[in-house]
């Protein structure tokens, strides 16, 4: 069985959290790309600088097979998608990611570039889409669709028939109810509860969640 090579572009927390889950099944990281200077989060990986650090850093590479991770978390879901197609237009591969230790039930569909972290949970006749972070320890429940770009940050809490729209971000241990639906853009504050949709551009916090910013 052959190694897989990945890039990843992000040189932050959230690359040694990639790191972990690649080394568990036996893969390697061949660089980091960001956008600033920085020192090298892994152990002598090489650090790009930007697009054009990585063209030439594939220009020189004897290896035509690299697999890529957007390795940026918060609320910057329209970076991880802008920045994955930049990835695939230089022939870097697509890949999903899920933890050795995280469950996903058999009829769920997870999309290209997604991150499934350590013990967090997908449940039956979920659908998420491109570019999702679900981190540690979250969970998403039957029947949900997470949109592209989304990141559902740790210990949050997704009910059944939630829908969370694009590049909305859930803060930490957040718990949204049932059929609720977050819209596009929309921030949950950490530990927020919250029991009714929330508009598209707009910030929650609180139990039960009230919206502090449009």
């Amino acid at each position: 069985m052959m190694h897989k090579k990945f890039i990843l572009w992000g040189g932050t927390g959230q690359a040694r959290v990639i790191n972990e889950a690649l080394q568990r099944q036996d893969d390697h990281v061949a660089a980091i790309v960001d956008n600033s200077q920085i020192e090298p989060p892994l152990p002598g990986i090489p650090v790009l600088c930007g697009k054009p650090g990585l063209t030439a850093w594939l220009a020189d590479s004897p290896d035509d097979s690299f697999y890529g991770l957007v390795a940026i978390g918060g609320d910057r879901g329209k970076d991880r998608l802008t920045i994955s197609t930049q990835m695939e237009d230089l022939g870097i591969l697509p890949y999903t990611l899920i933890h050795q230790n995280a469950f996903v039930a058999l009829d769920a569909r997870i999309g290209e570039w997604s991150q499934i972290l350590a013990l967090s949970a997908i449940c039956t006749h979920v659908v998420i889409g491109r570019n999702v972070i679900i981190n540690t320890s979250a969970s998403v429940d039957h029947d949900s669709h997470i949109d592209d770009g989304v990141h559902i940050a740790p210990g949050a809490k997704i009910a059944g028939e939630v829908h969370v729209e694009n590049c909305a971000f859930i803060g930490t241990g957040a718990i949204i109810l049932p059929r609720i639906t977050i819209g596009r853009g929309a921030t949950v504050g950490a530990g927020a509860v919250v029991t009714k949709d929330v508009e598209p551009m707009s910030v929650v916090i609180g139990n039960p969640a009230h919206c502090i910013k449009k």
